[in-house]
């Protein structure tokens, strides 16, 4: 039976988005059917359901291309130093939180990252995990957190020699056992991960490449700070991307978070070879590592996405906060249109490459039925040219009141329908202190 959302203003995603007053979107099954005025859709289909989107404006579910659901249960924790680089807050935050998580704790910090998903519109998501105290079947434990919220997503183990070879191996061994189940799954699929190159020695790039099935792609960080070309060179004697391009994981398949600190010549390197280069603007600005220049990738022919590395959930703050970044740091109120009003989309191509879903990312008949309905009916004219100034200026600042995953709501009218956000906390209350307990037991940067 159809459904239609409708009574907004619709979106219609894509390159080249069109607006649509009084719109609506009609789906059955997991496919958008039509896009129309409210009143064609409910004269088509007379005894579908409406969801009232109650003037807002509705459009394609958001994508985020880089996130770690393993981080939620870091909300508060202090870890009893004050880090003086970016490689003492890996050191003494995450790779201490990480070592702390058990099988219960992967669990409950997927369900509350993937609650946090909902509640911003966002129906697509890549993970990068990490839980070195439980490898073994951490993917199939997110998975099923997935699964049960109703997302889409892309799934990988951040394989890492940072702990000892063994563990790296049983890291990429993980991967490739997930990716080989899920090659043809319809909604959640896995690549190979890798932590960062200068954490990777070459017999595990060497094991990931060689353990990738065909076809699947490899998500790592790189040049997040000077730290991984640094060390990386120093002890493999070639940065990140060349270290890549020599495994035969610089392709196309390839995602990079961050870059940062990438050369011009390694930028075009990644241009050349079709790789993803995912910018995490809060994030960055959140760890004091620098920002990704945007516009010179773009320049470069880098394909380009967004992603929140954890940082939060809401794909509207990360545009707005990569937008004002991109004004302050050339302190010129005139920039910041070349790139920024079409990266929502590109995020939304780059996914479907991983997901054989073309049209992800829009609506229009034969797409994915993923849809975010945002409060913020628009207070003055909204058309195709003044449509980035309401989203990052009106809409970024304002909660979603209906999410649509592959036809099935997910959230109406603010209410979660797919995950218990109060009882997922409430587990996550409970056992908080035992993972910082864990956290505090192992040692910290010494100065």
């Amino acid at each position: 039976m159809a459904m239609i959302l409708g009574n907004g203003t619709v979106v219609t995603g894509g390159e080249r988005p069109e607006v649509l007053a009084d719109g609506a979107v009609a789906w059955q099954g997991d496919r958008i059917e039509a896009v129309d005025r409210t009143a064609a859709l409910r004269a088509r289909w007379p005894e579908a359901e409406l969801v009232d989107a109650r003037g807002g404006l509705i459009l394609p579910g958001f994508v985020n291309l880089h996130h770690h659901f393993y981080s939620a249960l870091g909300r508060g924790l202090d870890p009893g130093f004050a880090p003086r680089g970016f490689g003492e807050v890996l050191e003494g935050l995450w790779w201490r939180l990480d070592r702390s998580l058990d099988a219960q704790a992967v669990r409950v910090s997927a369900r509350l990252t993937l609650a946090a998903c909902v509640r911003w519109g966002c129906t697509t998501v890549f993970d990068h995990h990490a839980s070195p105290s439980c490898i073994a079947g951490s993917l199939d434990a997110i998975a099923d957190e997935v699964a049960k919220a109703g997302l889409s997503a892309v799934l990988c183990y951040e394989a890492s020699d940072r702990n000892g070879h063994d563990e790296a191996i049983a890291g990429v061994e993980e991967n490739a056992d997930f990716c080989r189940r899920r090659l043809a799954h319809p909604t959640i699929r896995g690549v190979m991960g890798l932590h960062a190159s200068f954490t990777v020695a070459d017999e595990t790039l060497a094991a990931t490449a060689r353990q990738r099935p065909a076809g699947v792609g490899v998500h790592l960080h790189v040049a997040e700070d000077p730290l991984d070309i640094r060390v990386s060179t120093a002890l493999y004697g070639s940065g990140p991307v060349q270290r890549l391009e020599a495994a035969g994981l610089l392709d196309d398949r390839a995602l990079l978070a961050h870059g940062i600190h990438l050369s011009p010549d390694d930028v075009d390197r990644v241009a050349a070879a079709g790789a993803v280069l995912i910018h995490n603007p809060e994030s960055n600005a959140n760890n004091g590592v620098g920002r990704l220049d945007l516009v010179a990738a773009h320049r470069a022919g880098c394909r380009l996405a967004l992603g929140t590395d954890g940082m939060g959930s809401s794909m509207l703050a990360g545009l707005r906060f990569a937008f004002l970044a991109h004004r302050a740091a050339h302190r010129d109120p005139r920039v910041g249109f070349e790139v920024h009003p079409g990266l929502l989309a590109q995020t939304s191509r780059a996914a479907g490459a991983f997901l054989d879903q073309p049209l992800l990312g829009e609506l229009t008949a034969g797409a994915p039925a993923d849809i975010a309905v945002v409060d913020a009916p628009p207070p003055t004219p909204i058309g195709p040219d003044g449509l980035f100034g309401h989203l990052v200026y009106g809409a970024a600042g304002a909660a979603v009141r209906h999410t649509v995953a592959r036809g099935r709501l997910l959230m109406r009218d603010f209410e979660l329908l797919t995950v218990d956000l109060e009882e997922a906390a409430r587990e996550a209350r409970e056992i908080a202190p035992r993972i910082w307990e864990r956290f505090r037991a192992l040692p910290a940067p010494t100065r």
